[in-house]
């Protein structure tokens, strides 16, 4: 099939490539505002009981619920100096005249003193903006466009849940404008130190914008029948572009390969797709099999990046063997055009570095080993100590104006509430007068607000009046359970589940809602489907390997050396991100991990690991079936197939490394994936899949006799033309080709129909 759709495509190239162009065009048009329907969050599962509380809250006490703060700090004096009351009032007029923006409480109306700061320097305005998410998005962010920046009285910051939102989704916009900018010029440098041409570096690099644009359209179609995070907009772009690089060096590489073989341009292009067009297409399904592990979780954040993922690599794959072998096919010779500097040439790509290494671990398999395993090991041991949480103000960066706004209201204001756990009931509001008071005797509650008042330490220390009565509405109500520790604290989890766990809240009747139960809920959700999508993940990618390969053993191997790469990585990021070390490189605050994002690294990390173990295996495979034995395959296969790998691997990395800015969890994703990729060509590949050659020597290659029975008939090859016997009688089967000799040059020994 790839030869018949190659033979075409370079019959017609620049039909293929005109093609092309307008689909780009429209993609460009259509995809350029793909950031305006995506959503910021989706780290919630709302199905939870923490949900629905929020979505009753929402749906009886709309107006009642701020979900907009606006702090107003006094240029010079108190918040009651005249002036800085005049422009207060001034502010807070302008914005509740807009529609769907009502003013829940005031300090400059209501004079209330939890209202106002500690040092009287500054106070709060709450709002409740009205409206869908998006809607509510979209006019949080106007309004907080046009909040006075140059007034001499009064300066205005806006916080609380949308102010926080909207803080994340303009620092992601920005990160992502910074990272490409980096990424693109930094890649292309690479790229030409790689081939030593402008020109042939830039046909990677084209791949990589073209996937980035294709994708957005995706995203964009996508973010019309579902949610989609805006994060997925930020992880298709490095890992589209990344990945399509990835494909784009190995198809470059294979076609100059066969020029410099002796095939002229459209046989060498129909041959570079025959090959390693069908290795590409192979990889890229097992990413995307990958991928679907994140389709199980309730959030919508994982599923959405997981859509985004898999439209990315179907996308790059695409353009892989259709977009860039019609510019081969047109280049031809020029695509050496621009030498920059000309390279020793090498056997095919060889690597002399790769042949000794694989040489060298496979004369001492267990000696070398053992020292990476042990590394590996020590990694990993911070990940036994690991928290999860999910984003909150330390995400943004330490200047970050809402992240100090939310912090200066939990430590300098009595009133709190951003942290406070809601108890919600469909019933009369009074009628949780005695489950407040009950609740308010528990450890780490340092109050409880109602429609009957005030409740501390089992007394009423408040009586109702004008600001209870937001509590109620018609026969629904709900209590403000305000903790005396922080909400993502284990003793703020402990009192969420005490709690829950109090005879009245048992009922139907009842939901207990707030950030830290939306932590206890999400992290429930995620944990009680990560068995589901490990399984999912590892028997799809047993299975593809399997067919790959006829082997159990190797899909056994790749799958337990992924087992130490990811517990290596999370070790590490728990190590820097949460236990605050290298923090004066990285600046971020020391947290909890997100457990969305260490999922997603996960799994990102587990694909790419994926298609480099296919990488490898394709030639080693390759020259097994030539008749060489395992240790002259596996050096074979190094040799032919590690520099391409740590090309890959170095270009990936620098792109995930310049979108690893701005918000930490986006930083530890970035660097966590980087770090997979590096263990993953290094150590792994170079070490540990060698030596686990070497050990297991023809074991390698075995299966039960049905196993072998199911590979023979439906088994998949890398090799054009085989797949099950058509023969049976051995002296009929035609004789294995030679394997070339390690440092014989291409051109001097048989070509089989190789895979890169």
């Amino acid at each position: 099939m790839l030869r018949r759709l190659a033979t075409l495509i370079v019959s017609f190239p620049r039909r293929v490539l005109t093609v092309a162009v307008a689909l780009l065009v429209l993609s460009a048009i259509f995809g350029a505002g793909v950031s305006e329907h995506l959503k910021v969050g989706g780290f919630d599962d709302p199905g939870s009981e923490s949900a629905q509380a929020e979505q009753f809250l929402e749906a009886e006490f709309g107006t009642a619920s701020p979900n907009l703060v606006l702090q107003v700090t006094a240029r010079s004096g108190d918040v009651n100096t005249p002036d800085v009351a005049a422009a207060a009032q001034q502010v807070r007029r302008s914005i509740t005249s807009e529609p769907d923006i009502t003013e829940v409480a005031s300090y400059w109306v209501a004079n209330s003193p939890e209202l106002r700061s500690n040092d009287g320097r500054s106070a709060l305005l709450l709002l409740h903006v009205g409206g869908n998410p998006e809607q509510a998005a979209r006019r949080t962010h106007t309004l907080v466009e046009a909040l006075p920046s140059d007034d001499p009285s009064i300066e205005v910051v806006a916080g609380g849940k949308l102010g926080l939102a909207d803080a994340i989704e303009q620092q992601v916009a920005d990160d992502l404008l910074l990272a490409e900018s980096i990424a693109v010029p930094a890649t292309l440098v690479l790229l030409v130190v790689a081939f030593g041409s402008v020109v042939a570096a830039l046909l990677p690099l084209t791949l990589g914008v073209i996937s980035i644009l294709v994708t957005m359209v995706v995203l964009f179609g996508l973010a019309q029948i579902t949610d989609v995070s805006v994060y997925a907009l930020t992880v298709a772009t490095a890992f589209g572009l990344g990945l399509a690089i990835d494909f784009g060096l190995l198809l470059v590489s294979r076609f100059r390969e066969e020029r410099a073989a002796g095939s002229d341009p459209q046989e060498a292009v129909v041959d570079t797709v025959t090959t390693a067009g069908r290795t590409i297409v192979f990889s890229a399904a097992t990413v995307m099999v990958a991928m679907t592990g994140m389709l199980v979780f309730p959030t919508y954040f994982l599923r959405s990046v997981g859509l985004a993922a898999m439209a990315v690599v179907a996308v790059a794959a695409l353009g892989a063997v259709v977009v860039l072998p019609a510019l081969l096919a047109v280049l031809g010779t020029r695509v050496d055009r621009l030498t920059v500097f000309r390279r020793k040439k090498t056997p095919a790509s060889d690597s002399l570095f790769w042949r000794r290494t694989a040489a060298a671990v496979t004369r001492r398999p267990v000696r070398t080993a053992l020292p990476v395993v042990a590394l590996l090991l020590v990694l990993g041991i911070p990940f036994l100590h690991a928290q999860y949480a999910t984003p909150d103000e330390r995400a943004l960066p330490s200047g970050s104006a809402a992240r100090q706004v939310t912090v200066d209201i939990r430590e300098n204001y009595s009133a709190g509430g951003a942290d406070a756990v809601t108890v919600t009931t469909p019933q009369d509001g009074r009628a949780l007068e005695p489950l407040a008071r009950e609740i308010s005797t528990m450890t780490d509650v340092a109050r409880v607000d109602g429609v009957f008042g005030r409740y501390e330490g089992g007394n009423l220390v408040l009586g109702p009046g004008p600001a209870s009565a937001r509590f109620a509405a018609g026969e629904a109500g709900f209590l403000l359970v305000q903790p005396a520790v922080g909400a993502q604290s284990d003793a703020a989890q402990d009192l969420v589940r005490a709690i829950r766990e109090l005879p009245a809240v048992t009922g139907d009747d009842l939901a207990v809602g707030g950030p830290t139960a939306t932590l206890i809920d999400s992290r429930t959700a995620i944990m009680d489907r990560l068995p589901l999508a490990i399984g999912l993940m590892a028997v799809a990618t047993f299975v593809l390997l399997f067919l790959f390969t006829g082997s159990v053993i190797l899909p056994l191997k790749a799958l337990v050396l992924n087992v130490f790469t990811l517990s290596a990585v999370v070790g590490a990021m728990v190590w820097v991100f949460q236990d605050g070390h290298l923090a004066w490189l990285t600046g971020a605050t020391p947290a909890p991990l997100n457990i969305g994002m260490v999922v997603l690294l996960c799994c990102i990390a587990f694909a790419l690991s994926v298609d480099y173990e296919i990488f490898l295996l394709s030639r080693i495979k390759e020259a097994h079936d030539a008749g060489a034995n395992t240790t002259e395959a596996t050096v074979e296969g190094l040799g032919r197939v590690g520099r391409i790998v740590s090309s890959a691997a170095a270009l990936l990395t620098v792109t995930l490394l310049s979108f690893s800015t701005g918000l930490s969890f986006m930083q530890m994703f970035g660097i966590g994936t980087a770090l997979a990729i590096i263990v993953d060509a290094t150590l792994i590949r170079g070490v540990l899949v060698p030596a686990f050659m070497q050990i297991a020597g023809d074991l390698n290659w075995w299966a039960p006799r049905p196993l072998r029975w199911v590979h023979a008939r439906i088994g998949l090859s890398d090799t054009p033309g085989s797949g099950p016997p058509e023969v049976t009688d051995p002296a009929a089967a035609p004789a294995a080709e030679a394997v070339p000799a390690p440092h014989s040059t291409r051109a001097n020994v048989p070509r089989p129909h190789q895979s890169s």
